[in-house]
């Protein structure tokens, strides 16, 4: 009886609030469209406040059961810290990640995000469903994407024919929907430092989940909005040159990967190697050559031919421009990367020429080194101050 009251209570308190701000904000003239945003807000705002997910501890036995002994046919990926498997508990199907068991990184990775995932909760995040431990095994059960990752499709001629545009601007939207949520909406500021294709799963439906949170990096305190590390963490192509050069990284060095990521998912090509864009270094290069020369349409997957209106494509690669800037004051924020991919009205300023690298290495000697790489590769390399 007493806590069905205490309940109540708590209840009227939230609706008091709610309608409390709604009614300050008509009077200040706001609009209805901005008042159902903040409403949405505050709904958000006392989801995320609540005592964390309990998750459940899975028996070895029964996970590798599930798996059936981990076997190669189970296999759907593998990275660098692990291999995912496709299993079944209790009649559904799930995704387990075993992680390596003699990577002191991937012991770190299992801490960070069995910590950090069970926290978070969104429609675009990867829903974490348990984790087993057992001597060196440390093993994480997720949700099950029956359309695996987005990389096997966008770079792919023949699978990326499924993604026609209308499915690829609702990925691309989601994708930015769940950065937003970890840089501004979650009860902690998460950046996830390793965004890319392949760490972006698709459901059934196509809806995009950001996984993989092994190198994120939680801030507690609000008013840090950068940080330094000598360890670099990443997957090269998606670095901005503040992490690689200096080991800066901010919320505004995700915003530089979505940026790529951006343009891979427009054109179908990887930010990989030096050669494959002509005279421009990268794929962010080549995006800025075009534009500049009002060619940017060139840049479109030609396996979407004309399922798409170009002044939205055209859009899309404006704004990841100016997410790849080179400076990371002059990259706008995920929630203005929102407002600017669904608000054709808004006016976008003209960007700078982007960063023009894909990857340097710092040698002994202190001399920074311009070198070609993969962009399909997490690495981890010192980098001294």
């Amino acid at each position: 009886m007493h806590a069905g009251s205490t309940r109540k209570k708590g209840v009227i308190v939230v609706i008091t609030v709610s309608t409390t701000v709604a009614l300050l904000l008509l009077v200040m003239g706001v609009s209805r469209r901005q008042i159902l945003a903040t409403q949405f807000f505050w709904r958000e705002y006392d989801q995320d406040s609540r005592k964390d997910v309990e998750l459940h501890a899975f028996r070895f036995s029964k996970i590798s059961s599930a798996t059936n002994s981990f076997s190669p046919a189970n296999k759907i990926g593998e990275g660098g810290f692990g291999t995912v498997y496709k299993g079944e508990l209790d009649g559904e199907n799930v995704a387990v990640k075993r992680l390596s068991r003699h990577s002191v990184q991937g012991l770190e990775e299992f801490k960070s995000e069995t910590q950090l995932v069970a926290k978070l909760q969104h429609m675009n995040l990867v829903k974490l469903l348990g984790y087993c431990t057992k001597s060196e095994e440390k093993i994480l059960v997720y949700e099950y994407m029956p359309n695996q990752s987005l990389d096997k499709f966008i770079f792919d001629p023949e699978q990326g024919r499924l993604l026609d545009w209308k499915m690829r601007f609702q990925i691309i939207n989601g994708i930015a929907q769940g950065l937003v949520y970890l840089h501004r909406y979650s009860r902690l500021r998460v950046i996830h430092r390793d965004l890319k294709a392949s760490n972006i799963l698709l459901d059934g439906e196509w809806n995009p989940k950001i996984s993989d949170f092994g190198l994120a990096k939680i801030f507690t305190a609000w008013n840090n909005s950068q940080t330094n590390t000598n360890r670099i963490v990443g997957t090269h192509g998606y670095m901005p040159p503040e992490y690689v050069i200096k080991g800066l990284f901010s919320v505004k060095s995700d915003v530089f990967s979505f940026g790529v990521l951006l343009l891979e998912i427009l054109s179908g090509k990887k930010n990989t190697r030096c050669y494959e864009f002509g005279n421009s270094l990268n794929l962010p290069g080549y995006a800025w050559d075009l534009w500049r020369e009002g060619r940017e349409l060139e840049l479109v997957d030609p396996t979407l031919g004309n399922t798409g209106p170009h002044r939205e494509m055209s859009r899309c690669v404006h704004v990841a421009l100016l997410c790849v800037q080179e400076s990371p004051v002059d990259r706008p924020t995920m929630f203005d990367v929102v407002s600017m991919l669904n608000n054709e009205f808004m006016g976008l300023r003209e960007p700078n020429p982007p960063a023009f690298f894909i990857g340097r290495n710092v040698s002994s000697d202190g001399h920074l080194q311009t070198r070609v790489c993969s962009n399909d590769v997490t690495i981890s390399a010192l980098i001294g101050r």
